[in-house]
């Protein structure tokens, strides 16, 4: 078998032959969309430190900057009109996905409407991605009503992106009610706040699947498959199962119950990430959207709870680990910013979709503009077969 050795250095100065489990490290691409410094604890997308992001544009100037576009006045309104338009088209489509649309899963459900999208080459890619960010929310949230056996919410075109998928998504006694500004303005910042981030696992496999030539519709379906996993974008509900676990336990029985997790040698959900060696910037937002909540009369108990057991678990994590910061993620506030909102914890992975999914078109554009076939290497370890001696 070759050693790392024998195959490094080669003579356009790669690392060549070298294991990286993970991709750890490696570059494969080059992007103007975001920028993530673990180190720092900094989150730039299009130019613009996520906290400022946030609360500069909603989520339609957001995915513009994505696309390199002016987010004016006039480019927000027309985005707004066309995803309210492209809404209503993928909303006339249900009628054929309903049984699809059913899954126990809302990541199935949701990987199988978006597989049956049909958008046209001919479109153009801001058109692909406008039908293809409008179909994630609407096929989102009818899959909340679907699998209770009621009849989905229909989306108002007239509406912001965010507002509308938050009143079509949330389960409630009077179906499409009005959503409160402040409601509204807390989905917008958590659509704009996970709306991209480097090449995660999800967006590398849309980049691979892009890099073959593949269309964009196959590329999201890779993105969501990847999206579902739960060391990916299936943690924020976790995090209040710890919350309610703890219930009313004051700082010792918190400390405790933590402990007693640590021990068993389960994770805190929530806490510490593959590449933040800080807190999450996007943690932070989050936090901060949720106070805006909380000051409306929204979420408040859970809030102070939440941060409680973020200080202890910060604590114990140190102690337990000194040389490894280990901090709130995006998914910790992400729980209970989309819990105060109204939407049940089964949404929050394919809420997570309706944000991603304008991140994972525009690097499916950028792939398929500057890149080349994705195809790392790897390392045989298996046995060999036996030569035959010369006669």
């Amino acid at each position: 078998m070759r050693t790392a050795s024998s195959v490094d250095g080669g003579s356009d100065g790669h690392d060549e032959g070298v294991l990286r489990p993970g991709l750890e490290g490696v570059v494969v691409a080059e992007t103007r969309l975001s920028e993530v410094d673990g180190a720092q604890g900094r989150l730039v997308i299009a130019g613009s430190d996520v906290e400022d992001l946030s609360r500069e544009v909603g989520f339609e100037g957001a995915w513009l900057r994505l696309w390199g576009a002016v987010a004016d006045e006039a480019g927000v309104a027309q985005l707004e009109a066309e995803l309210g338009a492209a809404r209503v088209e993928a909303f006339d489509r249900l009628s054929g996905l309903r049984e699809a649309l059913r899954a126990t899963d809302g990541m199935d459900a949701l990987r199988a409407g978006v597989a049956h999208c049909s958008v046209h080459a001919r479109a153009g890619e801001r058109a692909q991605a406008v039908a293809l960010t409008a179909a994630t929310a609407v096929y989102a949230a009818a899959w909340g009503w679907l699998r209770l056996g009621l009849g989905p919410v229909a989306p108002d075109a007239g509406l912001r992106h965010a507002e509308d998928y938050l009143r079509m998504a949330r389960l409630q006694a009077t179906p499409g009610a009005r959503v409160s500004e402040v409601e509204a303005r807390a989905m917008d910042r958590y659509l704009v706040t996970v709306i991209d981030h480097g090449l995660n696992a999800s967006t590398f496999a849309a980049r691979v699947v892009a890099s073959t030539g593949s269309d964009v519709v196959s590329a999201v379906v890779a993105a969501l498959g990847a999206l579902k996993g739960p060391l990916h974008g299936g943690a924020p509900g976790p995090v209040l199962d710890m919350l309610d676990a703890l219930g009313d336990s004051g700082a010792q029985g918190i400390e405790t119950w933590l402990g007693d997790e640590l021990a068993a040698g389960r994770r805190i959900m929530g806490m510490g990430h593959r590449i933040y060696r800080v807190r999450d910037p996007r943690a932070a937002v989050l936090e901060e959207a949720v106070g805006e909540l909380a000051r409306a009369g929204v979420g408040g108990a859970r809030l102070a709870r939440a941060r409680e057991v973020e200080r202890a678990a910060e604590r114990m994590l140190a102690r337990r680990h000194p040389a490894r910061a280990l901090r709130a993620n995006v998914e910790f506030y992400t729980a209970v910013l989309l819990e105060a909102l109204g939407l049940g914890r089964q949404a929050f992975t394919p809420t997570f979709a309706v944000g991603r999914v304008a991140g994972w078109c525009a690097h499916v554009a950028e792939q398929r503009a500057t890149g080349r076939l994705i195809r790392p290497a790897s390392r045989y370890v298996g046995p060999m077969p036996a030569r035959s001696a010369a006669g």
